[in-house]
């Protein structure tokens, strides 16, 4: 059992294996206290003010709490994340570390954005992990780009993957979980899927860098 789990974990592509690997010991590391979520957490005064840069990052790292809703992101992340990878940028390992930026820099700016308007700020101010959702656009890219697969849901029923996003979001809301997480991925999303894929159809134009670029600066 724990060869077959080493040969699958060897087998992962460089950056889902790294960023898999990233996210377990960050939570893990959390859950026994060696680290403590409160010095990863997306906080703007913070990174801004006393320059704790790197909460940029760490708070796309942490999954909360180890329990069956982080197996179910993990789950996710190794699958929809190795998939992408391993066929949609077969042999373009920067361009899929790209769009993870991308997405990153999308939600963060969202959250950001989001936190100074009016009515809406304090729902965004509750919103200090982008980590799930930054692993919702990855399921949402993916059914994006394979609409035709067929999918089950727990074996009660049957649909294609270009639903697959909407199927979870569901579920999300009948346990109970804050949809905003997964509707900022969803954004995220389709934000990088009508960039390099919907607009080069249109245009046939590819600004898909030139902003990515742009937004990365920003970041």
């Amino acid at each position: 059992m724990a060869q077959a789990v080493e040969e699958w974990y060897k087998q992962m592509p460089i950056i889902t294996r790294s960023y898999l690997t990233a996210a377990i010991v960050t939570t893990i590391g959390c859950s026994l206290d060696i680290i403590t979520p409160y010095d990863l957490y997306l906080n703007p005064k913070l990174v801004m003010k006393h320059y704790q840069v790197w909460r940029v990052i760490t708070n796309f790292l942490y999954f909360r709490k180890m329990d069956l809703d982080f197996l179910f992101h993990m789950f996710f992340l190794a699958r929809y994340c190795k998939l992408l990878e391993e066929n949609s940028f077969r042999g373009r390992t920067a361009d899929f570390f790209y769009m993870l930026l991308f997405g990153a820099t999308v939600l963060t700016g969202i959250v950001l954005i989001g936190g100074m308007i009016p009515y809406v700020s304090e729902s965004f101010a509750r919103i200090i992990f982008l980590s799930n959702s930054l692993t919702f656009m990855m399921v949402y890219v993916w059914s994006k780009q394979n609409p035709y697969i067929h999918m089950s849901f727990l074996g009660l029923f049957t649909f294609t993957a270009a639903y697959l996003p909407w199927v979870l979001l569901g579920f999300s809301v009948l346990v109970g979980a804050s949809a905003w997480v997964d509707l900022l991925g969803m954004i995220a999303g389709h934000a990088y899927y009508f960039l390099e894929d919907v607009y080069p159809r249109m245009t046939g134009y590819r600004k898909f860098y030139l902003c990515i670029s742009l937004a990365s600066c920003g970041m």
